[in-house]
């Protein structure tokens, strides 16, 4: 049961004041209305979560990875670093290897996270230019968060296999922020020593580099469906390409720094190589 509010009752009606026309005191009245309406629903846009998209079947999802992961050599050298902002800062610290004893990415970040969402674009990308991703599967930001569901993909259940370097993936929170996965506590030393302000999503490079944040902006794909930022990513000239290639050429380059630049296919490329150097 709830509390019953107390009834209040209404002033008296003023009468009209001597010639004001009768119609104005109604068109007030329908004016304060149509306000009290259109406030009650401004307050409703911005506080009803949005409903995420449709997720895409296997199969699109499949056609959506092999279109990101398959982009021409000529597409990453026309873009370059395109409109990415280079986030990838120096760190200096005992050499990072993983389980197999190569060079080891170290990715911290959530699903529900917006940022996180827009950086595991060019991440995969970049990452696939030097092995194979297994399990990765499509989600959205939180519903409730800035950029609202923001497409993009999960390493949640996602297995990766390379010659050149072993990566590793903490998603700590799921889009409605429960509790996900959890960082070793090697792996939380790391992120306490290079991630000072608490940020994710946070990209160890072998603790020879480091990142914190997205290297562009979530909005670049706002309201974009899986497929359409894959199609857009075959356009050099496109706003997604710019960022996401570009983004991508950035890890690559970071990537190549902690290999030694192997593989040459990938790393010897005049694009890569002058981004090298943008890392210091």
């Amino acid at each position: 049961m709830s509390a019953r509010r107390p009834v209040r009752k209404g002033a008296p009606l003023r009468k009209p004041v001597a010639g004001t026309p009768g119609w104005v005191m109604p068109a007030a009245v329908v004016a304060g209305i149509a306000v009290v309406i259109a406030a009650f629903w401004v307050i409703h846009w911005y506080t009803t979560p949005l409903a995420p998209p449709p997720p895409p079947t296997q199969s699109e999802t499949q056609v959506v990875l092999e279109t990101i992961t398959s982009l021409p050599a000529s597409e990453f050298d026309s873009v370059g670093q395109g409109s990415a902002n280079n986030l990838i800062k120096p760190v200096s610290g005992t050499r990072l290897v993983g389980s197999t004893g190569k060079p080891e990415v170290f990715y911290l970040g959530a699903e529900y996270c917006p940022y996180c969402a827009a950086e595991r674009w060019p991440l995969i990308i970049a990452l696939s230019r030097f092995g194979t991703f297994s399990g990765l599967e499509t989600t959205t930001s939180s519903s409730t968060d800035i950029f609202p569901n923001t497409v993009t993909f999960t390493f949640r259940n996602a297995k990766y296999a390379s010659q050149y370097i072993d990566f590793v993936s903490v998603e700590t929170l799921d889009r409605d922020q429960k509790a996900l996965q959890s960082p070793t506590a090697a792996e939380q030393q790391l992120v306490t020593k290079y991630d000072t302000s608490g940020s994710i999503p946070f990209i160890d490079f072998a603790n020879q580099y480091a990142s914190t944040g997205a290297t562009y902006s979530p909005d670049t794909i706002g309201g974009m469906s899986w497929r359409a930022v894959a199609d857009a990513l075959k356009q050099p000239d496109s706003t997604q390409a710019k960022a996401i290639v570009g983004s991508a050429n950035l890890i690559t380059a970071a990537i190549c720094k902690a290999t030694g630049d192997q593989p040459a296919t990938v790393c010897s490329s005049a694009t890569i190589q002058n981004l090298e150097k943008t890392l210091k």
